[in-house]
C-alpha cells in the first residue's frame, strides 16, 4: 500500500513538474536576429508587435476584431462602419478615438485606398465607397492599414505610437529594443523586452543561435534543406511569398507579344531547382494552388520555340531587369536574363537598382481568403481592380484578365521560416508567416 502510494506521489510530481516546465512564463529579452529593416512594409517583424489594424487575421487567415469590436456593412457593402472598442489606447496612454484612426488611415493610404472616403461618426469608422468592397474587414488587416498615431516626443524609431503588445523603447549599435506595453488591450506579453538586432548575415544568425547569443533568426528558402540537415528546430508557414516578374508596358516593352514572349522564356523550373533548392512551389498564378484551387489552370512550362516566334524580331533594345531584394533575387534575376537571352533578348541585369524595364519582386500574403488575397496583389501591382464575386470562376475570370496583359509574371511561391532556440515556447508564424512574438514565452524566465 505504501508502495502503490509512493509511486502515485511520484507520477503526480513528475506531471506537475511537466507542467511547470510548459506553462507559459512572464519576463525575460527575446533576443532576435534579421537580415532586413524590423519596420519595412509589407510584414516587417517590429509592426504587428507596436501597431495593430482595426482588424486581424486569425490563424485560419479569417478577418477577426482587433481595435474594432465588431463591424456591419450596408447599402450592398457600399458603405460600412466599424465600431471602434472602448478600452484601447495607444501606449502613451492616449484613447483610441475615430478622429486618430482615421486621420492615421488617411496618412497611410492617401490616394488609391480599397475605399472612396473614410469618415469619424461618433464611436465609430465609416468607410464608403462608389463601388461594392465586400472584402473590406479582410483588408483592413493589411499591414499598409496599420492604425499609429504621431508621437511628439519622436526619435527615429518612436516616431509613432502604437496600441500593440510593444513599444519603441529605442535603437543603438544595430539593435531595436521594444519594451512590453502593459496597458495594451489584448493583455500584457510574456516578454518583459524584445532584441532584433538588424542587418545581420544569415551566416551570423545561425552562430549566434549556436552558442545561444539568439533566440529565434531567419531560415531563408534556399537554406531550409541545409536548416533542416543542420537540425534546427524549425517553425515554416506554406508557400506565401509570391516571386513575381513585373514587365513595363512602355517604351521597348509596349508590344503585348514581346511581354509574353518573355513570360514564356522564363525558366520556372530552373529557379525553384537551383536557386530555391526545391523549397518553392512554381506557379503561373497570382494565387497559390491552396488558397485558389485553380491555380494548375495556368501553364508554368518553358517554351523557348513560342518564345521566339512571338518575338519575332521586333526588339533589338538593351533592356535592364532589376531586382527588389538581396543576394538571392540578384542571383536569381542573373538566372532569368540568362533565359531571355537564349530568347533572343538583349537584356542586362542591374545591381543597386530599384527601377528597370523589367524588375524581379516578391509580394506578401497577409490572408488565406481568395478574394481579399487576390484583390490585395492586385492592389500591390498598381491595378485596384474589384474581384466583386467571391465565387471560384469569377476569379479565375478577374486574374487570368489581368495575367493576360503580361505585366506581371508570377514565377514561384515560396515559404517563410524561422529557427529557435530551445527556451522559446509556444512560438508561431501569423498568416502572413511573420512569427507571433506578443504570444511567445521564455523557459526559465523569472
Amino acid at each position: 500500500m505504501l508502495r502503490r502510494s509512493a509511486i502515485s506521489f511520484f507520477l503526480v510530481l513528475v506531471a506537475l513538474l511537466a507542467g511547470a516546465r510548459t506553462r507559459p512564463h512572464y519576463g525575460g529579452t527575446l533576443r532576435v536576429e534579421i537580415e532586413d529593416d524590423p519596420w519595412q512594409q509589407p510584414n516587417g517583424i517590429a509592426r504587428r508587435l507596436v501597431y495593430d489594424g482595426l482588424t486581424r487575421m486569425d490563424s485560419a487567415g479569417l478577418p477577426v476584431p482587433a481595435l474594432s469590436a465588431d463591424w456591419k456593412a450596408d447599402n450592398d457593402h457600399h458603405r460600412w462602419q466599424f465600431r471602434l472598442r472602448p478600452d484601447a489606447h495607444f501606449s502613451d496612454g492616449t484613447p483610441v478615438t475615430s478622429v486618430n484612426v482615421v486621420s492615421s488611415l488617411n496618412a497611410s493610404c492617401p490616394s488609391n485606398c480599397p475605399w472612396s472616403a473614410v469618415h469619424a461618426v461618433g464611436a465609430a469608422v465609416v468607410f464608403t465607397s462608389d463601388s461594392p468592397i465586400p472584402v473590406l474587414p479582410a483588408l483592413l488587416a493589411g499591414d499598409a492599414y496599420l492604425i499609429a498615431l504621431p508621437n511628439p516626443d519622436s526619435s527615429s524609431d518612436q516616431r509613432l505610437l502604437g496600441t500593440g503588445p510593444f513599444q519603441a523603447a529605442g535603437f543603438a549599435n544595430n539593435v531595436l529594443k521594444l519594451a512590453a506595453n502593459e496597458n495594451c488591450w489584448q493583455g500584457r506579453p510574456f516578454a518583459d523586452t524584445i532584441e532584433i538586432r538588424v542587418h545581420r548575415a544569415i551566416r551570423d544568425q545561425w552562430l549566434d543561435l549556436s552558442v545561444g547569443r539568439a533566440d529565434i533568426v531567419e531560415v531563408p528558402a534556399e537554406q531550409l534543406r541545409q536548416a533542416q540537415q543542420s537540425h534546427l528546430r524549425l517553425l515554416t508557414s506554406p508557400p506565401i511569398t509570391l516571386l513575381a516578374l513585373e514587365i513595363s508596358d512602355t517604351g521597348a516593352l509596349a508590344n503585348p507579344p514581346l511581354r509574353a514572349a518573355i513570360s514564356l522564356a522564363v525558366d520556372r523550373g530552373a529557379l525553384s531547382n537551383v536557386i530555391y533548392q526545391k523549397q518553392g512551389e512554381v506557379t503561373a498564378s497570382l494565387l497559390p494552388s491552396g488558397i485558389s484551387g485553380y491555380s494548375f489552370l495556368f501553364p508554368t512550362d518553358r517554351d523557348l520555340n513560342k518564345a521566339h516566334e512571338l518575338r519575332g524580331g521586333l526588339t533589338s533594345a538593351q533592356l535592364t531587369l532589376s531586382s527588389q531584394g538581396g543576394p538571392t533575387l540578384q542571383l536569381a534575376a542573373q538566372r532569368i536574363a540568362l533565359n531571355l537571352r537564349e530568347a533572343g533578348f538583349n537584356v542586362q541585369a542591374a545591381t543597386g537598382t530599384q527601377h528597370g524595364d523589367l524588375i524581379l519582386r516578391t509580394f506578401a500574403l497577409e490572408s488565406r481568403d481568395p478574394q481579399s488575397t487576390l484583390e490585395s496583389l492586385l492592389r500591390g501591382a498598381g491595378q485596384p481592380i474589384s474581384s466583386g464575386d467571391p465565387a471560384p470562376a469569377a476569379l479565375y475570370k478577374v486574374e487570368h484578365e489581368f495575367l493576360e496583359r503580361k505585366t506581371l509574371i508570377p514565377l514561384l511561391y515560396l515559404p517563410r521560416s524561422y529557427a529557435a532556440s530551445g527556451r522559446v515556447r509556444d512560438l508561431r508564424l501569423d498568416a502572413a508567416g511573420t512569427p507571433d512574438l506578443a504570444a511567445t514565452s521564455l523557459e526559465g524566465a523569472p
